[in-house]
Parts: structure tokens; C-alpha cells; sequence
């Protein structure tokens, strides 16, 4: 991926945009000066805690995704080699995921001021949603891998992993419902400033309650009552969680047809449409199922639906049906994105940042949802076109890890963009002032 992101620059026909991991910050020679210094000069300990952000939670969200690639890849399945794969990635990003909230809680502690301009900063604050979707790629490992498959900690670790859920669940709605506000009351943006990062905050919703969907098999074993419970606030989530993506997505399409592409590097975020589509998708045929095994209800009012025998596998079908369309939906965006992607990079350079990240996820969660349709459909197409799209997000990984791991020494790539406001009216109060002392 970073490979191929170096061309020539060539004048675009379209409006300028804000880049998608921070704003655009040219409109002055001071703005430009005072960027460059700060991204060229070496970070010490406390300038990388300072300009941590939340977009580094989207390294965990994708790495998780592999690891949850590795456990469903349908050949080897089950062999030493791919559960050894499984548990590095998984053991690796819950590193990660601790480091990451480690450091996360000491800059907001020790710089607390930063917090209400990360809030107040248009595209920063959305990536707040990636925290708690990271969280989720490391619940679903730890029930299907390893609880399930090793059978680790017996009913009180599943029990822990599903408090853990009920934790992520609380800052997924807190996220959406609480970022929306925060949008609409404390923020400025416009059609011609929108991206698809828009989409962070709503899809922490799809997200937990495909983790949800994951969870029921293991809490059927235990407590009928608890799973039912799990599947029916989970399906509530993903309906909420994916009409909000559909409204947004829409609106997207009239920005792309009025202003056309973003630059830079926000042409990536044309693949984050592929996540909620494809994360819904996968929710719907894990509920699906769910609902088949726990339906129909041995208690309860005799005449209610519930009670009835084909309630559960009607609710299969139509889950399977919405699931499929959603697939088409998240196809055509791929095609999108790489149309828009293959248009941006005739015409422009893209410099490597941090937000490259946030297309491993999305493709990730594509794999692994025709792997799913593989199996429900026992499809030997959706089966090799996943393998074939899991090999190409695992090589999509490393591309983005190279040189993630290579710009870290110099701290180049911890750059809060929400700081830059600050850092530049520090500059002018200072210059005003060494000029009254001259006139002085």
C-alpha cells in the first residue's frame, strides 16, 4: 500500500478538502512553518505523549481484524500453524491496546486542556470511536479462540469477557449518541469538508453487537436467558448502527457528485463505507443463527410468536437476505473506492500518515464476512474470493506497519492536529509581544 502512494503531484481539477486525519492548515506561511518544524523536529517522550491520538486505536482495529482473519481463513483451518497465527496477532494487539490506552490516559492526565481541543476539533474527536471497536476485535478472539477452541478459564472467564462486552456496549453508545451531539452543538463542518470519518462514531454500534452475535453461542451453554438477552440488544444496536451509516452514506454520494474526491489522504477514507456494510452484514448472519437455536421460547404466553416453531428460522432467513444485500452494498463501495483511489493518485502524491490505518479494518471485515457466507451458503465462491481478499488486507498490513515502525524513532508520525491551532497562537501572541518590545 505505502509502496505505491508515491507519484508525481499534478494540479487536481476539484476543490481543495481538509485531509482527513487533521485540517488543512496551509492558509498562512506562519501555519506551514510552524507544522513543518513540529513534524520535522525529533518528538521526545513528552511530545509523542502530548500528540497521541485516538486515530491510533485504528492500528488495533486493524491488526485485531487479522487476527480474527487468521481463526476464520477456511484452509488449514484449525492447524497449529494458523491458531499459532491467531494467538500472535491477538496477543500483539492486546500489547497494543493496553500501551496505546496506557498512554492515552497519561496524555488527557497530565496535559489535561488537550481534551477540549481534541473534543472541538472536527475530524480528531470522531476517531474516538475507534477505541471501543479495537476493544471489540480482542472480545471476539477471546471467545471464539480462546474460550471456545482451549476451552480457557471454564464459565468465569466467558462470564468476564461478557461484563467486558457490556463495558464496550456502554462507550459504544456513549460514542455515538454522545459524538452526534457533540457534531451538531460544539463543531463547524460542511458538505464540501465531509469524509466518510464521519462514520467512526455510529459504527461503534455494528461493531459491538456483532461482537455480540459472536458471544451467544458460548453464553447458550450456560444461560438461555443471558443469550436471548445478548441477541436482542445486539440486533437493536446493529439496526441503529446502520440506519445512522446509510443516512450518512447518502449524504457522502452528494458529496462526492458536488465537490468530487477528497484529496491527499483522505482519498482513503472511501474505504471506510466497506465497514459498516460488511460489519452489519456479518451481524445479521451471526444473529441469524443466534436466534434459530434460541427460538422458539419454552415459556412465556402460549399464542405469542416467540412460542411459535418457525419463528426462529424465519428470522434466519431474513437475516441471511439482509445480509446478502449488504454484501452487494459493501462490493459496490470497494468498486468505488478503488476507481477513486486509482483517479487521486494519477494527480497526486499521498505522504504516508497515520490514518492509512483506517482502511485495514474495512477490508479486513469484507474477508470475513464472505467467509461467513461461504459457510452459510456453503458457497465455493465467496470461500476463494475471501482467501484471496483475507491474503491481499493481510499484505495491505504489512504494507502499513513498515512504515509505521520506521517513523516511530523520529516521532514524525505522532502529530495531533488539534494541537496545531494552539501551537500556532502561541507563536503569534509570542511574535506580537517581541514586536512591542521592539516599538518599545
Amino acid at each position: 500500500m505505502a509502496s505505491f502512494m508515491w507519484r508525481r503531484g499534478v494540479q487536481s481539477g476539484k476543490r481543495h478538502t481538509p485531509d482527513s486525519h487533521g485540517p488543512d492548515t496551509s492558509t498562512s506561511t506562519m501555519s506551514r512553518n510552524v507544522g513543518t518544524d513540529a513534524t520535522l523536529r525529533k518528538k521526545s517522550l513528552k511530545d509523542v505523549v502530548r500528540h497521541f491520538t485516538p486515530a491510533w486505536f485504528a492500528v488495533t482495529m486493524g491488526t485485531g481484524s487479522i487476527a480474527i482473519l487468521f481463526h476464520n481463513f477456511p484452509y488449514a483451518s484449525g492447524s497449529p500453524v494458523m491458531r499459532g497465527f491467531t494467538l500472535a496477532f491477538f496477543f500483539f494487539n492486546l500489547v497494543l491496546f493496553l500501551l496505546f490506552s496506557i498512554i492515552t490516559a497519561a496524555r488527557y492526565i497530565f496535559f489535561p486542556g488537550i481534551w477540549f481541543n481534541m473534543i472541538r476539533h472536527p475530524v480528531q474527536s470522531l476517531y474516538i470511536g475507534t477505541f471501543p471497536m479495537g476493544a471489540t476485535t480482542l472480545i471476539n478472539i477471546a471467545s471464539t479462540d480462546i474460550f471456545q477452541t482451549y476451552g480457557f478459564g471454564g464459565k468465569p472467564f466467558l462470564y468476564t469477557v461478557w461484563a467486558c462486552w457490556w463495558i464496550n456496549v456502554a462507550i459504544s453508545l456513549a460514542c455515538c449518541f454522545g459524538m452526534i451531539h457533540i457534531m451538531i452543538s460544539l463543531q463547524q463542518h460542511s458538505l464540501k469538508s465531509m469524509t466518510t470519518i464521519w462514520l467512526l462514531p455510529v459504527v461503534t454500534l455494528v461493531v459491538a453487537s456483532s461482537s455480540g452475535g459472536v458471544l451467544v453461542p458460548a453464553l447458550q451453554v450456560y444461560s438461555p436467558s443471558y443469550a436471548l438477552l445478548t441477541a436482542t440488544f445486539s440486533m437493536c444496536m446493529v439496526v441503529i448502527g446502520l440506519s445512522l451509516s446509510l443516512m450518512l452514506l447518502t449524504i457522502y454520494v452528494l458529496r462526492l457528485v458536488v465537490y468530487g474526491y477528497p484529496t491527499g489522504a483522505s482519498i482513503l477514507s472511501v474505504f471506510l463505507p466497506v465497514g459498516p456494510c460488511g460489519q452489519a452484514a456479518y451481524s445479521f448472519l451471526r444473529l441469524g443463527s443466534a436466534f434459530r437455536s434460541l427460538l422458539p421460547l419454552s415459556y412465556g404466553d402460549p399464542g405469542g410468536v416467540l412460542r411459535q416453531p418457525g419463528t426462529g428460522a424465519t428470522v434466519e432467513v431474513i437475516c441471511v437476505v439482509g445480509a446478502l444485500v449488504l454484501w452487494s452494498l459493501a462490493s459496490m463501495w470497494i468498486v468505488f473506492a478503488m476507481l477513486g483511489l486509482g483517479y487521486t493518485l494519477r494527480r497526486e502524491r499521498i505522504d504516508f500518515r497515520l490514518s492509512f490505518w483506517g482502511t485495514v479494518f474495512p477490508n479486513g471485515v469484507y474477508a470475513n464476512l464472505n467467509f461467513t457466507l461461504a459457510t452459510t451458503f456453503s458457497s465455493a465462491f465467496f470461500r476463494i474470493w475471501g482467501s484471496i481478499y483475507a491474503v491481499g488486507t493481510l499484505v495491505l498490513w504489512v504494507c502499513i506497519a513498515l512504515p509505521t515502525i520506521r517513523m516511530i524513532p523520529s516521532g514524525r508520525i505522532f502529530d495531533a492536529p488539534c494541537l496545531e491551532e494552539v501551537m500556532i497562537g502561541e507563536t503569534v501572541r509570542e511574535a506580537g509581544k517581541s514586536g512591542d518590545d521592539l516599538t518599545n
